[in-house]
C-alpha cells in the first residue's frame, strides 16, 4: 500500500500536481521492470502500460485527478481497515489495484494484450485523457475502469443532457406585477413541465427513471421591476435505453423559450450477456467465493462513454468505500486486494 498512500499525499488538482502524480506512479512501474509511455495533452500527462501479446486487448483505464478536498484530507489515516483521504475510493485505490495487477502479470503467458491506462482528468471532462487516447487509437476490446463500485459490475450509465433555457417575458413596475410577464415565473414552470415529461419518468430493469436538476438560475436584477428574461440550467440524466433526441424533441414541445443545449452524451450499456461479462463474473467466483458477482448500474457518468461511442464493451468495477467528493471519503483496503486478485485471474482468462 506504499504506492497508494503516496499517491493521496498528492493534492491532484492542478495539472502540476496530477503530472507530479502520473511522474510518480511511473517510477513505481519502472521500479518493477515495465515499460510505459507518457503522452503530453494540453500539458496534462498521460501514462500507457502495455504487456502481453495476441489479438485481444483488455483495457484498464483509471484517473488519477480528484475533486477538491481540505488540506487534512491528503493525509491518509488507516482506521479499522479503512484508509480515509481524498481520493481514496474515488479513485486512486483503483488506480493502484491496476498497477499492482500488471506487475503480477508481466511475466504471465496471457495470450492477449493487457494495457493500462492512467488520465489525469476525469473530474473535470476526460477531454486530455481518457478521450485523447481513444482518438489516438488506445483501444481494445473489453474496457474495465475501476471507479469505486462496491465491486459490483456496473454495466450501465446514464447518458447526460446539459442545456441551458432562456425564458422572456415583459417588464413593468413592482408594485404593479399584473402589468408584466414575470420571466422567472415563466421559467419555472418550463422546468415543472419539464421534470414531469412522461419520457423523462421511464423507467428500466436498473435504474427507476431518468433525472431532472435545476442546476442554474439567472434572472431579475433589481427588487422593483418585473424580469423580463431569466435563464435556467438543467442537468438531466437520462437512461441509457433512451434517444436523446427523442428527449429533446419531447423538451421542445413542453417549452416556452430558447432551448440551448451545451452538451449532449449517451449512456452506457453493456449487455449482461456479454461474453467478457460472463468470463468477469467467473473470475469473482474463483478469487472471492462469498462475493456475489452483481449487476449494477451508476447515475453518473466516468470514462466509460469514450470507449461506449466507439462500440468497445466498458464497464466500471472499483473497490469498496464512501463519501467520495465527501468530506470523510474512504476505501475498504481488504476490496482493494480482492479486486487486484479479481483483475488478475480475468485477464489470465481474457482469451
Amino acid at each position: 500500500m506504499d504506492i497508494l498512500n503516496e499517491l493521496l499525499q498528492i493534492d491532484t488538482t492542478s495539472p502540476e500536481t496530477i503530472n507530479l502524480a502520473m511522474d510518480t506512479a511511473a517510477e513505481y512501474l519502472k521500479a518493477a521492470g515495465l515499460e510505459y509511455t507518457l503522452l503530453d495533452q494540453n500539458g496534462l500527462k498521460n501514462l500507457v502500460a502495455v504487456i502481453g501479446a495476441g489479438e485481444k486487448t483488455l483495457v484498464l483505464n483509471g484517473h488519477l485527478d480528484v475533486v477538491s478536498g481540505k488540506p487534512a484530507q491528503f493525509i491518509p489515516v488507516e482506521t479499522d481497515g479503512r484508509l480515509y483521504a481524498r481520493g481514496s475510493a474515488d479513485m486512486k485505490s483503483g488506480c493502484t489495484a491496476m498497477m499492482n495487477a500488471l506487475i503480477r502479470l508481466k511475466d504471465a503467458d496471457l495470450g492477449c494484450k493487457v494495457m493500462l491506462q492512467l488520465v489525469p482528468d476525469e473530474e473535470t471532462g476526460g477531454r486530455n485523457g481518457s478521450a485523447f487516447l481513444v482518438s489516438e487509437g488506445y483501444i481494445g476490446d473489453f474496457v474495465i475502469c475501476t471507479e469505486p463500485t462496491n465491486l459490483r459490475i456496473s454495466i450501465q450509465s446514464k447518458g447526460i443532457i446539459l442545456m441551458d433555457i432562456v425564458t422572456r417575458g415583459a417588464s413593468a413596475h413592482g408594485s404593479r406585477p399584473w402589468e408584466g410577464e414575470n420571466a422567472i415565473v415563466k421559467a419555472m414552470e418550463n422546468y415543472a413541465r419539464i421534470a414531469e415529461l412522461p419520457v423523462l419518468k421511464q423507467g428500466s430493469e436498473l435504474y427507476k427513471t431518468s433525472s431532472v436538476n435545476l442546476a442554474l438560475i439567472s434572472g431579475g436584477n433589481i427588487y422593483n421591476r418585473v424580469p423580463d428574461e431569466c435563464t435556467i440550467g438543467l442537468d438531466i440524466r437520462f437512461i441509457p435505453e433512451l434517444n436523446s433526441n427523442e428527449i429533446l424533441s419531447e423538451i421542445a414541445k413542453v417549452t416556452d423559450g430558447e432551448i440551448v443545449v451545451k452538451a449532449v452524451e449517451d449512456g452506457v450499456n453493456v449487455k449482461p450477456d456479454n461474453p467478457y461479462i460472463l468470463k468477469l463474473q467467473e473470475s469473482m467466483q474463483r478469487t472471492a467465493p462469498g462475493l456475489p458477482a452483481t449487476l449494477a448500474a451508476q447515475h453518473g457518468g466516468s470514462d466509460t462513454r469514450f470507449f461506449a461511442a466507439k462500440g468497445i464493451p466498458a464497464i466500471e468495477m472499483g473497490p469498496s468505500g464512501d463519501g467520495w467528493h465527501g468530506d470523510h471519503e474512504y476505501v475498504e483496503l481488504d476490496s482493494v486486494r480482492q479486486l487486484e486478485d479479481i483483475l488478475v485471474d480475468f485477464a489470465l482468462h481474457f482469451s
